[in-house]
């Protein structure tokens, strides 16, 4: 019994010496106010006075915005130190204090912590960077990136509106950028020439369409992408033989991704313009029904009625027509 009242009165102590002695003054409040507020403002001064050093030395927005807000972190958290031992807490006090915090958020905020990890392998391992132009091919979300934090990316669509997506939502997303290295895109136009149309001629002038829209590249050095290289001017090739005629592809390279709804309207347009000053016509279904003697045998049938006055009818029996035994019976009934 009496070890555990010595126990007791050992954590008792140590309790003691964790809790302040005396209750803080309304002066001891105030100055605390007023470091906590020169903190405030002096963590974003430094900021903006490291900023540009930190930005010259990285040459990555994104990590240099993450760096920024890590050294306004650890300003604030020595302002909270001062302002601590100004209210008479002990470093035992701001150790549990802290370490009470954390674990709440770990238990509340759980969710979040896949999204602060994602976040480090996003800034990483470079996928897109602020300022590019990317996509979320299975949401169909197109647009620039605006900020990269260790818990989300914003983006700014092509539709003037924001979204934020979760870093642990997006890294298991297929995210196609379209500014990592070269912002110059190969995009193609599909359409069918009949038969009768001349194929060259056609692919001739497909080509000389596209050469004509702004914002296409029209020719220049060859394009390299990994080890293959694409010519810079537009061609055309054929991609099939179809039923209704033939298929044809225009590829062409434009200067800028974020346009390419509008330069393929404008490629669309002339080379429409431009087949129909040439002559050539664009395909559409046919249907042509050939009547020989493999043709089979068909039933026509036509009742014919005259004059109800006089009394006379004429009528057609059924015959058979496409086939070498056809023939016409016609009775007149009185």
């Amino acid at each position: 019994m009496r070890e555990v009242l010595q126990s007791t009165d050992a954590v008792g102590d140590e309790v003691n010496g964790i809790l302040p002695s005396s209750l803080p003054t309304v002066t001891e409040l105030a100055l605390a106010l007023v470091v906590l507020l020169v903190g405030w403002f002096f963590s974003k001064l430094v900021v903006r006075l490291v900023g540009r050093t930190v930005a010259r030395r990285i040459e990555r927005p994104s990590v240099t915005r993450t760096v920024l807000r890590g050294v306004r972190v650890a300003v604030l958290f020595v302002t909270v130190l001062v302002v601590g031992a100004i209210l008479g807490l002990s470093g035992g006090q701001i150790f549990l204090s802290v370490t009470v915090v954390s674990a709440v958020i770990a238990v509340v905020l759980a969710p979040l912590v896949s999204s602060f990890i994602n976040g480090f392998f996003v800034l990483a391992d470079r996928p897109y960077e602020i300022g590019d132009m990317i996509e979320v091919t299975d949401e169909g979300h197109r647009g620039f990136v605006e900020d990269i934090t260790m818990r989300y990316t914003k983006i700014f669509t092509l539709q003037n509106t924001f979204i934020v997506i979760s870093n642990s939502e997006i890294q298991q997303r297929d995210v196609i950028n379209y500014s990592a290295e070269d912002e110059r895109t190969r995009i193609s136009v599909a359409f069918e020439i009949t038969y009768e149309s001349d194929l060259e001629a056609a692919r001739r002038h497909a080509e000389r369409s596209a050469r004509g829209v702004d914002n296409v590249i029209s020719g220049g050095p060859d394009i390299r992408i990994g080890s293959a290289r694409y010519a810079a001017a537009p061609v055309c090739t054929v991609q099939e033989y179809a039923d209704n005629g033939v298929l044809l592809e225009l590829f062409f390279w434009i200067e800028h991704p974020y346009k390419q709804q509008i330069a393929r309207s404008a490629v669309h347009t002339a080379v429409r313009e431009r087949f129909l000053d040439n002559g050539i016509e664009f395909a559409y279904p046919h249907r042509h029904h050939v009547f020989d003697d493999t043709s089979g045998v068909g039933r026509l049938a036509v009742d014919s009625r005259g004059d109800p006055d006089s009394g006379d009818e004429t009528r057609e029996r059924p015959s058979t027509v496409g086939g070498a035994d056809s023939d016409t019976t016609g009775t007149s009934d009185e």
